[in-house]
């Protein structure tokens, strides 16, 4: 499967320069210069990356995250000029899944979308046919569906990931290193408190009737808590 991306930056030599080194390692590319571009190419083109800019005319980088964060099936990296760790805090609240800080190298840009398209590819390539079940929770691991009452709960491919590590391990108490390590990567930079958004962003979607599946164990990380069916 080929991987697709969208570059969406309203600088037009930023968008030229990315698409152009990701077309060489042989990606399709589609451009956009403002978000409500990006969401229409998201729509039309069907990525496995989006690669986003934050501050971008008519629907910043902040607001499209905010329309896709109920997609499944599209990872998000986000560019932004400001080095401070409550913008990067902010993107990963809504969603993103890595994130940059221009200026930056674009070797380094292809690499970081090869890394989050290559774990999109190994996560959707999973074949275990059987349910995981925890009281009225079913994660289905092939399909990527997690559903409640038969209701489906809508998680991006980061929120699925770390919840079907936590609870194909019941009981077992992971720490955000090693949560970090092992749903986003070794070579990830955006430190553990990217867990703790995610655990959080899990919690509110699992809903009050779920939420105590996933505990907090105090001074070390998470756990997940339940009885098999």
């Amino acid at each position: 499967m080929e991987c697709k991306v969208v570059v969406a930056d309203d600088e037009q030599t930023i968008v030229s320069a990315i698409a152009y080194a990701l077309v060489r390692e042989g990606f399709q590319v589609e451009t956009a210069t403002d978000g409500e571009e990006a969401l229409r190419k998201v729509e039309s083109f069907h990525p496995h990356v989006l690669v986003l800019d934050v501050m971008m005319p008519k629907l910043s980088g902040y607001d499209v995250c905010r329309k896709l964060q109920d997609r499944k099936d599209i990872t998000i990296l986000l560019l932004t000029v400001k080095n401070d760790i409550v913008d990067k805090l902010v993107g990963l609240e809504l969603g993103a899944d890595d994130y940059m800080t221009k200026p930056f190298d674009l070797r380094e840009v292809v690499a970081r979308v090869k890394a989050l398209y290559r774990r999109l590819e190994k996560n959707t390539a999973i074949q275990q046919k059987d349910a995981v079940i925890v009281g009225a929770l079913q994660l289905h691991l092939e399909q990527r569906t997690v559903f409640s009452h038969q209701q489906e709960i809508v998680l991006t491919p980061k929120e699925f990931d770390l919840l079907a590590l936590l609870l194909t391990h019941l009981k077992r108490v992971f720490t955000r290193e090693e949560l970090l390590d092992l749903v986003w990567g070794m070579d990830y930079e955006g430190g553990t408190r990217t867990v703790d958004i995610h655990i959080q962003r899990l919690r509110a979607k699992l809903g009050r009737e779920h939420q105590h599946l996933l505990q907090t164990v105090y001074g070390f990380g998470y756990k997940a808590v339940g009885e098999p069916s």
